[in-house]
């Protein structure tokens, strides 16, 4: 296959990045790489894309680069067609149509871990704003600071569940769930009898965030392939923002960077093993990044744009996710809670 231009690939990504008034150090860093890559001859470029080693240019970073080797190879570079996927819709209206979409949250939390309402509050708040389901995902034991549910307390929150869906509305239905800390090693943080029973498990890393990138990968994947998750959680564990004042347990925290693994790796196991990747709508979150959001639609992943909600009104966050989910062309169809319960249960079980 003859190569294409990389010079006008980046170009004209830049182009667009100015064109939706995205941040100026994204426009510089497409610019830079671009006159980086004017100023060598062809034989060197194939040579260092061979070699693995247009990283090492100045001005060209890990984006660019793979920009530049997918250009070389022939290929219209995935951030330029995605890009130009996008051009020309209207994401407002994009946004506003998947929201309509959404059945439910998949990933909330209540007083019984760290979130500052009760059961009920939350369902009723889900009811109000046309849910017809709420997954209830308090944290599991390991995760003490947020007050996590150790067996004998999850026990005891299913039979409540049960006793407050005999009572709500008809038509909703609260859905029996986890946020699971992701050990060390990859193992889930509850029983896995217990993890059988529930609707949907919602697998998240709380702990050495900062680990180095093979560890966190080996981890990572280990988790994905587990047969009870069903969802990975806020899968880079960034902070972008300071949460909200009436977020209990969630205060005031600093921004973080985000983890390191290998992300083709772990969205491919994702792909194998179909499981979905959290949209993790919180403002302080955003989570994956765009740029990691954009690789996973191009590799086929299922999604989960959720609130991670802490109290009642964060409930209404799922917007924020929707626009995210708009703006690097998530397909409606391969959001899991756009789906009807039905299939939505279907499709948890399987992983069982």
């Amino acid at each position: 296959m003859a190569s294409r231009d990389p010079v006008a690939d980046l170009r004209r990504i830049a182009f667009l990045l100015e064109r939706a008034n995205e941040a100026t150090y994204r426009v510089r860093a497409f610019r830079s790489a671009a006159a980086t890559v004017a100023a060598l001859g062809v034989t060197e470029l194939a040579e260092r894309a061979a070699a693995g080693t247009l990283g090492e240019l100045a001005g060209v970073g890990e984006v660019t680069a793979r920009c530049v080797a997918e250009s070389l190879a022939g290929e219209e570079p995935a951030y330029l067609r995605r890009m130009e996927t996008t051009e020309g819709t209207d994401l407002p209206a994009a946004a506003e149509a998947l929201r309509r979409a959404l059945r439910g949250d998949c990933h909330s939390h209540s007083d019984w871990s760290d979130g500052g309402s009760p059961i009920e509050e939350m369902a009723l708040a889900a009811v109000e704003l046309g849910h017809e389901y709420l997954v209830l995902t308090d944290h599991s034991p390991r995760l003490t600071v947020a007050n996590g549910l150790p067996p004998a307390r999850l026990r005891r929150q299913l039979d409540h569940v049960a006793r407050l869906n005999d009572a709500l509305p008809d038509g909703f239905r609260i859905l029996t769930g986890i946020e699971v800390d992701i050990n060390d090693d990859g193992s889930l943080d509850q029983e896995d009898a217990l993890l059988a029973r529930l609707d949907v498990v919602v697998g998240s890393v709380h702990s050495k965030l900062r680990d180095e990138s093979p560890r966190m990968t080996r981890r990572m994947l280990a988790a994905i392939a587990n047969p009870h998750l069903d969802i990975l959680g806020h899968m880079t564990g960034r902070k972008v923002a300071a949460a909200g004042a009436g977020d209990k347990g969630h205060r005031a925290r600093r921004t973080r960077p985000p983890s390191s693994f290998d992300l083709d790796k772990v969205i491919a196991a994702c792909v194998e093993h179909g499981k979905a990747v959290e949209i993790n709508s919180r403002p302080d979150r955003l989570d994956p990044p765009k740029r990691l959001l954009t690789v996973a639609v191009e590799a086929g992943c299922l999604f989960s744009i959720d609130t991670d909600a802490h109290a009642p009104g964060q409930l209404d966050w799922l917007r924020f996710g929707c626009e995210r989910a708009a703006l690097c062309g998530v397909p409606a169809e391969r959001v899991v809670n756009t789906w009807p319960i039905e299939r939505l249960l279907e499709w948890t079980s399987g992983h069982k």
